[in-house]
C-alpha cells in the first residue's frame, strides 16, 4: 500500500472510526489535529529516531496511521507496513522495537505455539481500539514487554488516556482500566467521560459516551452510554 505521508502532514488526512460502539465514521484529521497526536504519540511510547516500527493493522483507522506509523515517519523511523499475521508476527517483529495490537490480535498471537518461549525484552507493544483484557497485558508483559494500554477516539486521537505496564507489575483484574496518565483535558458529568484538546477534531467538549470511575488517579470503563 502506497501511502504519501508528507501529504497527509501537509494537507490532514481521512480516516475510519473503528466501528466498535456503531457505524463506522469518516474522520477528517486536518495538519494542526496530526501535529498534536503525532507529538502526543511520541511521547506515550518513547518513539525515538532509532525506533523501528512494526504496522500490521488497518491503515486507515487511528490505530494504524496515527497511533505509530505516522508520527515514527517524521521522526525519520524504520517502518514496515504488512498484514497481520499471528504465525509470522513473533518472528517478524524481532527486528522491531514497536507494534501496535488490537485485543484480537493479541489474542491471536498468544494462542500460538511460539508465544509460549517467546522473548519480547525491549519491546514495546501499544493496545487499543477496543477494551484490553488483564489477562492479554499480563501476558505481554509476562513476555518482558513493555505495554502501554490506550484508550482512544477517532475523534479525540488513539492516545487520550493510557497507563504504562512493565514486567511483574501488578495488572487490577477486577477493572476495565483506561489508564492513569491522561494526553487531554477530561472531566466526568453524570458519569459520563468528556474530552478536550488539540488533538480531538472538535473544539470544544466531547461527550465521549463512555461512562468511567475516576478513583486513585485511575480512570475505568464501566459501559457504553
Amino acid at each position: 500500500m502506497q501511502l504519501n505521508y508528507r501529504e497527509m502532514l501537509d494537507y490532514g488526512v481521512e480516516i475510519l472510526s473503528s466501528g466498535t460502539t456503531g457505524e463506522k465514521k469518516h474522520i477528517l484529521r486536518s495538519p494542526g489535529n496530526l501535529e498534536a497526536c503525532n507529538k502526543v504519540a511520541i511521547e506515550v511510547q518513547m518513539i525515538t529516531a532509532k525506533s523501528r516500527i512494526y504496522t500490521c493493522t488497518k491503515m486507515d483507522h487511528a490505530g494504524g496511521l496515527l497511533l505509530q506509523t505516522l508520527p515514527a515517519y517524521t521522526l525519520g523511523c524504520d517502518i514496515k507496513i504488512t498484514t497481520f499475521n499471528p504465525y509470522q508476527f513473533l518472528t517478524e517483529f524481532q527486528d522491531y522495537t514497536h507494534t501496535f495490537l488490537p485485543p484480537k490480535m493479541c489474542q491471536a498471537v498468544m494462542q500460538t505455539k511460539a508465544f509460549a518461549t517467546c522473548d519480547l525484552s525491549d519491546k514495546i507493544v501499544a493496545m487499543g481500539s477496543d477494551r484490553i483484557d488483564g489477562n492479554e497485558i499480563q501476558a505481554f508483559i509476562d513476555k518482558g514487554a513493555t505495554v502501554i494500554a490506550n484508550w482512544g477516539m477517532s475523534e479525540i486521537g488513539p492516545n487520550a488516556i493510557n497507563k504504562v505496564y512493565n514486567k511483574n507489575d501488578t495488572i487490577d483484574f477486577t477493572k476495565n482500566i483506561l489508564g492513569d496518565t491522561t494526553q487531554c483535558e477530561t472531566k466526568i458529568i453524570d458519569g459520563q467521560l468528556y474530552v478536550k484538546g488539540p488533538t480531538c477534531i472538535y473544539s470544544g467538549w466531547f461527550a465521549t459516551g463512555d461512562l468511567v470511575t475516576f478513583e486513585n488517579g485511575t480512570y475505568s470503563f464501566i459501559k457504553r452510554k
